[in-house]
This record gives structure tokens, sequence and C-alpha cells, in this order.
């Protein structure tokens, strides 16, 4: 590792730019408030919230598998 440039981190801001939604709800997903969906791994420093973009990718990853479950949607008896 060369420093802090190799764990390619991104600030909400990017990370809403990246999933074409507001930063207000990338830190919902980060503190696990979005219905549906896994909490979006974060790193704290302070007061600024980071995201690891190899941690991003592994987090859509697995809600693309929920989204696609055939048991999501599905009412129980």
């Amino acid at each position: 590792m060369n420093g802090l440039s190799d764990l390619d981190l991104l600030t909400l801001s990017e990370v809403a730019k990246l999933l074409h939604c507001s930063k207000a709800h990338v830190s919902n997903m980060a503190a696990g408030r979005v219905r549906g969906c896994a909490p979006l791994p974060s790193l704290r420093l302070g007061r600024r919230m980071l995201v690891r973009r190899e941690s991003l990718l592994q987090w859509i990853e697995r809600n693309d598998k929920i989204a696609s479950s055939p048991e999501r949607g599905r009412k129980s008896a």
C-alpha cells in the first residue's frame, strides 16, 4: 500500500452521485435506516463519513441479490 490514495475512499456526495440519489439518502443507508436494504459499510473520521469503493461495489452486489430474491415483496399469511 502506498498511502491513503490506495484505499480509494469516497465521500457521501461522491457515493450519492454514483447511485443517483441524495447525500441524505446515502447517510440514511449508511446508518441502516433504509428498509429492505443492508446498511452501507462506511467509516467515520471525526464528522466525516467515507465509503471504500470496493465496499460500495460489494454492497451493491449484495443488495441486488436481495432485490431479485423471489421472497422479496411476498406477504406472509
